[in-house]
C-alpha cells in the first residue's frame, strides 16, 4: 500500500467509532471541552434519509429495495429502514473456523446500530456484576452496581427511558419516563403470566415520552426501527452527535476504516492509521489519546491488527486475552394464534414497540433449575403496518386465492402474539475471535475469524425458555403451530428483517425498534438460519451465534493485567493512553440488552479520562 498521509495536528482525543459507546464518549468530551475527532467507518448520516413516516407503496418493491434486494437477504441501506449495513457487506467477509457457525452484524454509518436497534434499556443487577461469586461460574467485574448507578442515572435523564417502578432485584428500577398504556394482547400476556406467577411489567424503552433538551415527546408512529425525524427515540446519531458537533470541539471523518493504531517507541498510541474510503488512500491522525468504540469484535480487530516490536501479539495484548471470551445474548421466540382477539375491533397498536416485557423472575430460586443465571422475555402483537412478506404465512396455509384468501387474511390480521427470550451466555474458552492469517477485506485489512460453542447451560436455559412460553401462550389460549414454534403472521420481510438475520430472536411486534427476524415464512422468532442450529445442539432450536447482535466481550476488563487487557475504567493495563467504550469491556452477558450499559461505562470512562487531560497524565 502506499505511504500514508498523516498530519501535524494532534488531536486531544480520536474516538473510532459512531455508536452507543462513541457517541456518549464524544459528547460527554464535548460538553467537559475537550476536543474530539471522531472516525466513522460509514457516511455521515442526514436526517432527511430517515423516512419512518413513508409507507411501503411509496419505495420501490414496497420496501424491499430497487432491486428487490431484500427478497434475497441482500443490504438495501437507508430506502426504506435505518439499517446500514448488515452480515454480509461487500469486500468486508469474516471467516468462520470449521465446527463453528456465527454471524457479525456490522452497521456502517454515523451512529451505527443505535439508529435502528431495539431500544431495550435495562439494567444490570447487583448480582450480575458478581456472577463467579453468585455461582462460580464466569468471572467477576472489577466494578459493583454501586460504581455504575450513577452513570446509569445520567444516561436515563439525558435520554429517556419508559418504565414503572417495580422493586425487582433482576431489573434495578430507574429514572423513568411515563410508560405508554398496554395494548390488549399485552394485557391477556400479563393476565397469563400472574396465573403462573411470574410478573410483567412496562417495558423499559429509550425513548422519551416527554420534552426532553429541545427532543418533542415520542409521537407512537410505532417505526422507530427506521429511525426517528424528531429524535424522540435515542439514536447515538442525532442525540449525542449532532449536538457535541454544535459545540465546536467535534469533527467528524466519516467513510474512515480504521486500520491499525501506531505506538511509539514507550508503547504509547500516537496515531490512528485509517483508510479513506472515497479516495482508497491511507491517512493518519494523531493524537494524544484514542478511544476505541467500533464495536466489541471490531474493537478487537483493531488491537490484533497493531502489532509491533513492543506489542507483537497486538496492541494490549501482553494477556493474550483480545479477542477472547466472545459471547452474545442467548435467544429463541415462540407465537401462537390468539382466538380472543380474532373478531376485535382493530384500533392503533402503534406506541414505540413493546409496552411490556417480563424480566427474570426466578432469580432467587437457581437451585431448583438446571442451567445458572436467566432471562427476560419481550413480548410482540398486534397490528403492524403491513409490508412485503407480512402475511405469507397466512397463504401458505390457506387453499384458494381471491375473496377467499383475503378474508382469510383480514381474519388473522392482529391475532399472532408472539415471546421472545433474552438469555445470559456463560463466557467459554471456545468462543472467541482471532485474526484469520490468509484472508484480507478490500482495503488490505487482515479479517476476524470466528469461534463459537453454546454449552449445556445455555441449551438447558432455551429447554426452560420452550417450556415457560408454551405455557403462558397457552394460558391465553393460544394455539402454537405444529413444531412448538408457532406461526407467524403480521411480520414484514423489511430491510431491516433481512439486513439483521436476527436468529432466535423477535417476535411478531407493533413498532419493533431493530433488525428484525429472519424470513417471513419462518416460525416466529424463529427464521430459517435459526432452524438449522438445532440439529448442531441436540435438536435444541437455540440462536446461532452472533444473531441477536448483542456480542460483547474480546476487550474484558479487570484487576489483573495477566488476564485481562483493561482496568476497571476500561484503560490499557499496558497501554495507558487507549480506552475502550463499547461493548468489548463486557466481562460478563447479562440477560439485560447490552446498550444501556455500554452507555453507561462509556459516561464514566469519558469523564475519567477527561480527567486524566486535565492532570496530564496521558
Amino acid at each position: 500500500m502506499a505511504q500514508a498521509t498523516s498530519t501535524s495536528t494532534v488531536h486531544d482525543v480520536v474516538v473510532v467509532g459512531s455508536g452507543a459507546g462513541g457517541g456518549t464518549v464524544t459528547k460527554v468530551l464535548a460538553d467537559l471541552g475537550v476536543s474530539v475527532l471522531l472516525l466513522e467507518a460509514g457516511p455521515m448520516l442526514n436526517m432527511a434519509d430517515l423516512k419512518e413516516h413513508m409507507l411501503p407503496y411509496q419505495v420501490s418493491h414496497r420496501g424491499a429495495g430497487a432491486r428487490g434486494q431484500a427478497y434475497t437477504g441482500g443490504p438495501t441501506g437507508f430506502t426504506y429502514s435505518a439499517t446500514y449495513g448488515g452480515a454480509q457487506l461487500e469486500g468486508e467477509p469474516y471467516t468462520v473456523a470449521p465446527g463453528s457457525d456465527f454471524s457479525w452484524f456490522r452497521s456502517r454509518i454515523l451512529g451505527g446500530r443505535t439508529n435502528h436497534y431495539g431500544r431495550v434499556t435495562l439494567r444490570m443487577s447487583d448480582y450480575d456484576f458478581k456472577p463467579k461469586s453468585t455461582d462460580s461460574l464466569g468471572f467477576d467485574w472489577p466494578i459493583s452496581y454501586q460504581d455504575l448507578a450513577p452513570y446509569y442515572d445520567k444516561a436515563e435523564r439525558f435520554i429517556g427511558v419508559t418504565g414503572t417502578v417495580e422493586g425487582i432485584r433482576s431489573a434495578p428500577d430507574g429514572i423513568f419516563n411515563p410508560p405508554g398504556a398496554l395494548k390488549a394482547h399485552e394485557v391477556l400476556i400479563q393476565k397469563s403470566c400472574a396465573k403462573l406467577g411470574i410478573r410483567a411489567v412496562s417495558s423499559r424503552q429509550a425513548v422519551t415520552t416527554v420534552a426532553r433538551n429541545g427532543r418533542p415527546p415520542c409521537h407512537y408512529c410505532g417505526q422507530c426501527g427506521r429511525g426517528c425525524m424528531t429524535a424522540s427515540n435515542y439514536a447515538a446519531s442525532y442525540v449525542q452527535v449532532f449536538p457535541a458537533m454544535k459545540t465546536g470541539k467535534v469533527q467528524v471523518i466519516a467513510n474512515a476504516m480504521a486500520r491499525e493504531l501506531i505506538t511509539d517507541a514507550s508503547g504509547k498510541v500516537t496515531a490512528v492509521s485509517y483508510i479513506d474510503k472515497t479516495t482508497g488512500s491511507e491517512r493518519q491522525v494523531s493524537c494524544r489519546t484514542v478511544v476505541l468504540a467500533a464495536s466489541a469484535c471490531e474493537s478487537a480487530r483493531l488491537l490484533l491488527n497493531s502489532k509491533s516490536p513492543r506489542h507483537p501479539q497486538g496492541l494490549a495484548n501482553s494477556s493474550g486475552k483480545v479477542g477472547r471470551y466472545l459471547m452474545d445474548t442467548v435467544g429463541f421466540g415462540m407465537s401462537a394464534m390468539v382466538p380472543a382477539l380474532s373478531g376485535m375491533p382493530h384500533y392503533n397498536t402503534d406506541g414505540y414497540g413493546s409496552h411490556l416485557y417480563v424480566p427474570w423472575w426466578l432469580w432467587d430460586k437457581h437451585k431448583t433449575l438446571n442451567f445458572p443465571r436467566g432471562y427476560h422475555i419481550e413480548v410482540g402483537g398486534g397490528y403492524g403496518m403491513p409490508g412485503i412478506g407480512s402475511f405469507t404465512g397466512i397463504v401458505n396455509r390457506t387453499e384458494g386465492y381471491g375473496v377467499r384468501m383475503k378474508q382469510a387474511i383480514r381474519d388473522e390480521y392482529g391475532t399472532s402474539v408472539g415471546l421472545s427470550g433474552r438469555g445470559e451466555m456463560i463466557p467459554n474458552e471456545d468462543s472467541y475471535c482471532e485474526i484469520d492469517p490468509d484472508v484480507k477485506d478490500k482495503f488490505g485489512i487482515p479479517v476476524l475469524r470466528f469461534h463459537w460453542k453454546w454449552s449445556d447451560h445455555e441449551l438447558n436455559q432455551v429447554r426452560h425458555m420452550q417450556q415457560t412460553f408454551r405455557a403462558i401462550l397457552e394460558g391465553m389460549g393460544g394455539q402454537i403451530a405444529a413444531g412448538g414454534r408457532g406461526g407467524r403472521a403480521n411480520q414484514p420481510v423489511t430491510p431491516a428483517t433481512q439486513a439483521g438475520q436476527r436468529a432466535g430472536g423477535q417476535a411478531p411486534q407493533t413498532g419493533q425498534a431493530g433488525p428484525q427476524t429472519g424470513q417471513a415464512t419462518a416460525p416466529a422468532g424463529q427464521p430459517t438460519t435459526m432452524a438449522q442450529q438445532a440439529p448442531a445442539n441436540g435438536g435444541v432450536p437455540i440462536s446461532r451465534g452472533g444473531a441477536i447482535i448483542h456480542e460483547v466481550g474480546t476487550v474484558r476488563m479487570g484487576d489483573d493485567p495477566r488476564t485481562s487487557p483493561l482496568n476497571k475504567f476500561c484503560q490499557g493495563h499496558e497501554v495507558k493512553n487507549l480506552f475502550v467504550a463499547d461493548a468489548a469491556p463486557f466481562v460478563s452477558n447479562a440477560d439485560k440488552n447490552p446498550t444501556h450499559t455500554i452507555v453507561a461505562l462509556a459516561w464514566r470512562t469519558a469523564e475519567y479520562l477527561a480527567e486524566e487531560l486535565r492532570k496530564g497524565n496521558v
